[in-house]
């Protein structure tokens, strides 16, 4: 495999993002609403509820991390599904097939272009979340929160699996789909799972503690493994051309 054929590739589909309105409001909205929205909520808490304690609203921050997985799910969903749906509508697939390149160097280059984007919106979203809540909560909890071990965590495994997982289901949704609307929404309840994991935080029902991170990271690890063998097996050059269509 040819890395610089790969990077070629993503490079070509940067290009086309960046022209594309809806990609590009997805993710602004999304790390928008995580990194400000979820810190001015946990202000108005604390400001405005004279009961919660510091044992309290720990809880509440925990739960809220799981919002950065579920970005790491949802915002390469706009991007997947056009990097392979688009072009196959579009028939721009053909003439990259019938470039010197194979297909694990193409699978490469467009996972690269919906991986990066999303990653580093997601992280600097990441930095500005973290930065709020310390502001809001350490003349109340006494101390700077974050970072701690379930940040790392969720940003250095949970969000890199996530985004992986996410582009996986675009990838076999393509093969199944002719219009970029419908590999959204059919790729998009990948994002429940792990929304009813926010919502077990929520109602304590789950409480995100290092150890259970570490083994929702280890399932995550072993779903992506069975997605990337489906997705190789999805993806083939021949099927492109006679199933594509």
């Amino acid at each position: 495999m040819r890395i610089s054929k790969a990077l070629t590739i993503a490079a070509k589909d940067f290009k086309i993002y960046l022209k594309k309105r809806s990609i590009l409001s997805s993710f602004i909205i999304f790390p928008l609403i995580a990194s400000v929205g979820l810190p001015i909520i946990v202000q108005n808490i604390i400001g405005k509820s004279s009961a919660i304690t510091p044992e309290g609203i720990t809880p509440l921050l925990n739960s809220f991390l799981f919002f950065f997985i579920i970005g790491g799910v949802s915002l390469p969903t706009a991007i997947a599904s056009y990097s392979f749906v688009g072009e196959k509508t579009e028939k721009s697939i053909e003439p990259l097939l019938a470039t010197p390149v194979s297909d694990s160097e193409i699978l490469l280059g467009k996972t690269i272009s919906s991986f990066l984007p999303a990653l580093t919106v997601l992280y600097a979203g990441a930095a500005i979340f973290m930065i709020l809540i310390n502001s809001f909560t350490y003349s109340f909890l006494g101390y700077l929160y974050y970072p701690n071990a379930g940040m790392w965590i969720v940003l250095l495994i949970l969000v890199p699996l996530s985004i992986v997982l996410s582009v996986e289901t675009n990838i076999m949704v393509s093969s199944k789909v002719s219009d970029v609307r419908a590999a959204q929404q059919f790729g998009g309840l990948i994002v429940l799972p792990f929304a009813a994991l926010y919502v077990m935080g929520e109602i304590h029902a789950l409480s995100f503690t290092t150890t259970n991170l570490f083994i929702i990271s280890a399932v995550l690890l072993a779903i992506d493994f069975v997605f990337f063998i489906l997705s190789i097996k999805t993806f083939q050059r021949e099927e492109i051309l006679t199933k594509w269509k």
